[in-house]
């Protein structure tokens, strides 16, 4: 049921390993910061925020990473270039762990990568993302490349064919524009529109992995977030919940990372995650009488005496 009968491309992002057959690699966790509504925002255009917390998530996500063996990193959202570049100086300043620009417009986008570049920093960038609707498509992948970026989100989507199938048809015609060599790892993002939708991304992320056996993975949170009478029936503990399981779900079918919404959240969603992620390589065990190849995995931190019987055949 999970497994992939196609060999799959692991790939290396700073000190994580993201990627290949379900259960084996525990999924990259991407948070944001500076998103609308961001509560650490004071002025954005002044560039203001409130810089003790905003350390303060990224420490704490960066000690439940290593507490768990999930990978994380931090995407931090930018409407200027001027802007992204205050908190890539921010950020940079903080962590020597990877990190993501996430910004809508493709000119800035690439604005703010020519900085990384400036910095030296590109082997620790995530670039999020190319998407269907950037207007030159061969000519950001030509920048990108020139700029030494390594690492992609490619987003798929179909505005015309909301299925699975729409999304893997929207991988293939955008993989067409970006050639399968020029980057050392292309995660794909199977855009999800609401929470039983993430169903369909799910879906796509299987036979995304069947066709090119790349890593793949969704935005669970948009699903979730989207969902906003759910906060309204249940208040915010309900509304908590919700999201969780949302998360913990998407994680237990073909996905290598996911976008799991606003950072001050991270103490919710790891312990999701860390639990999806154990049954699943309880799951893929089962089916192969395989155990993680990755020895962080949370099955080997929290549960070494289970997995020491599973060798033993007890």
């Amino acid at each position: 049921m999970f497994t992939i009968t196609k060999e799959q491309k692991v790939c290396q992002i700073g000190p994580w390993t993201i990627g290949g057959q379900p259960g084996d690699n525990p999924p990259l966790l991407i948070a944001s910061m500076f998103h609308k509504g961001d509560r650490i925002l004071e002025k954005r255009k002044e560039g203001k925020f409130d810089r003790v917390k905003a350390a303060d998530y990224i420490k704490r996500q960066e000690e439940l990473s290593e507490q768990t063996g999930i990978p994380a990193l931090t995407a931090m959202v930018a409407n200027s270039a001027d802007e992204m570049k205050r908190y890539i100086d921010f950020y940079t300043g903080l962590s020597s762990k990877p990190f993501a620009v996430d910004m809508w417009m493709q000119d800035p986008r690439v604005e703010a990568v020519k900085y990384v570049a400036e910095l030296g920093l590109t082997d620790r960038l995530l670039y999020n993302s190319i998407t269907p609707w950037d207007k030159d498509i061969p000519g950001q992948v030509a920048m990108l490349k020139e700029l030494g970026v390594k690492h992609v989100v490619v987003q798929v989507y179909d505005d015309n064919d909301p299925t699975p199938q729409g999304r893997v048809s929207s991988f293939r015609r955008m993989m067409d524009m970006i050639g399968e060599d020029n980057f050392e790892t292309i995660l794909v993002d199977t855009s999800v529109m609401n929470l039983p939708a993430t169903s369909f991304s799910s879906v796509a992320n299987r036979l995304i992995k069947e066709e090119f056996g790349v890593p793949v993975g969704l935005a669970s949170s948009n699903g979730t977030f989207m969902w906003k009478a759910a906060r309204e029936m249940w208040g915010d503990e309900g509304f908590s919940s919700m999201n969780v399981a949302g998360q913990a779900v998407a994680t237990m079918f073909w996905c290598d990372a996911i976008f799991y919404g606003p950072q001050v959240i991270a103490p919710r969603v790891f312990p999701a995650v860390v639990s999806a992620a154990l049954m699943l390589a309880t799951f893929v065990y089962q089916e192969t009488n395989s155990l993680p190849s990755n020895p962080n995995h949370p099955l080997y931190k929290f549960f070494g005496d289970f997995v020491e019987k599973l060798k033993a055949g007890k």
